[in-house]
């Protein structure tokens, strides 16, 4: 790993109205490396994944991604906030999976992979078909190709919003709660698809419930409550012997 982190975030701050969502994260992740995120629903996990790939502003703070300031340009000594369209060209580093599926109805699910790189990216179509069924077989689903998502279960939506993602050659990988959504039987295909993932190194910053996906898999585990982080370590370290009170609270609660 670099000693320059791919991510560092510093001091971000974010409220909504009167409820305080994140109340000065600050966080480093290193390229390659996985970071798992848990917590209780309001804690603050979807908010800081949102800050850090641009669909929520922080009101304070500051997160760069690679080396760049996100959101802002500096110049004359000022910071500047950048258009949507600057915005949407920094987003392109990084790759996001929501808890819903997100994909478009009226295309397959190699059609739904291939929009991205030659629409935005104006890749040749026929070097985008190729990389998307590399990595349709990559998650598993090189037999759907020509399917619409109404014909796929959910685990199957969600592998192909992964390669979806993973089509943009994304530099960071953002996960949010992506097997929240599914029947438990399909769960399991979604986290092998993930855990194939980061084997092959890329960096990735997921917000779970699944535990057991986290001690398996996580280079470091963050324990986020009340829009801060209470706890971080290893997955031995926070989820097998944790130092903090809350977060003995919240996995006996999870665990019982």
């Amino acid at each position: 790993m670099s000693a320059v982190p791919l991510v560092s975030i510093v001091d971000v701050r974010k409220s909504f109205g009167d409820f305080h969502a994140l109340r000065g994260v600050s966080l480093d992740v290193q390229a390659g490396e996985v970071l798992c995120i848990i917590g209780a629903s309001g804690s603050g996990k979807t908010t800081l994944l949102r800050c850090v790939n641009q669909l929520v502003r922080p009101d304070a703070g500051a997160i760069w991604v690679d080396g760049d300031l996100t959101g802002y340009r500096l110049g004359e000594g000022r910071l500047y906030p950048l258009s949507e369209r600057e915005i949407a060209r920094q987003r392109l580093h990084t790759g996001m999976v929501f808890q819903r599926f997100n994909l478009f109805a009226h295309m397959t699910a190699l059609e739904n992979i291939i929009e991205g790189p030659v629409r935005v990216q104006g890749r040749r179509r026929a070097e985008a078909v190729e990389e998307a069924r590399a990595l349709l077989a990559r998650v598993g689903l090189a037999d759907k190709e020509r399917s619409f998502p109404a014909n796929l279960s959910g685990g199957q939506q969600q592998r192909v919003a992964i390669a979806r993602a993973l089509a943009m050659r994304p530099k960071l990988m953002l996960f949010d709660e992506p097997t929240s959504a599914l029947d438990p039987e399909l769960v399991g295909e979604v986290l092998a698809a993930m855990k194939e993932l980061a084997r092959s190194g890329m960096t990735m910053i997921v917000v779970t419930h699944e535990l057991g996906f986290a001690r398996e898999v996580a280079d470091r585990v963050v324990f986020m409550d009340g829009g801060a982080i209470v706890e971080s370590g290893t997955a031995e370290e926070v989820l097998g012997n944790p130092r903090e009170a809350r977060t003995r609270a919240f996995l006996n609660a999870v665990l019982s």
